[in-house]
């Protein structure tokens, strides 16, 4: 009598029961509604930096160019457009009304996953004047944190 018993709750305890197994779906659900914004969001950050770091370069190389023609050029080789890049999530170049005297870099998102980002297309002068979703650094509304993170 005692085997039996023994057999027989050794065989009811094999397994989880279903309660068991909802709880651990409901804390990995859970979790990865945590988890999964927090992951784009360092993405697209790290992507933001890059575009960042990509503004930084194309003036430097300008300034470079300046200092040993008088003149900043008016094209961007194309190691600093980044337009053939696949990697790249941002296109550098130009904005409209540039000359010799001046210019204004932009890092415009590519369409993709950054298309839609909070801080838009960056922008860049030859003054140092920084700008982020279509406002500078002196404007209202300016979200420094675009810059700063």
């Amino acid at each position: 009598m005692t085997a039996t018993m023994n057999t027989t709750i050794t065989m009811r305890q094999k397994g989880f029961t279903l309660i068991e197994l909802m709880i651990v779906v409901a804390i990995v659900g859970i979790l990865s509604a945590i988890a999964y914004p927090s992951y784009t969001e360092y993405i697209a950050r790290g992507h933001r930096a890059d575009a960042r770091t990509g503004l930084l370069q194309a003036q430097q190389w300008l300034e470079r160019a300046s200092t040993a023609t008088g003149v900043y050029p008016t094209t961007l080789p194309a190691t600093f457009t980044w337009a053939n890049d696949t990697t790249k999530r941002y296109t550098i170049g130009f904005q409209n009304g540039n000359t010799n005297a001046a210019f204004t870099l932009t890092a415009a998102p590519k369409t993709g996953p950054q298309q839609n980002d909070k801080c838009g297309t960056y922008t860049l002068s030859n003054t140092g004047v920084r700008g982020a979703a279509g406002k500078v650094s002196t404007d209202t509304g300016y979200n420094p944190d675009c810059w700063n993170k």
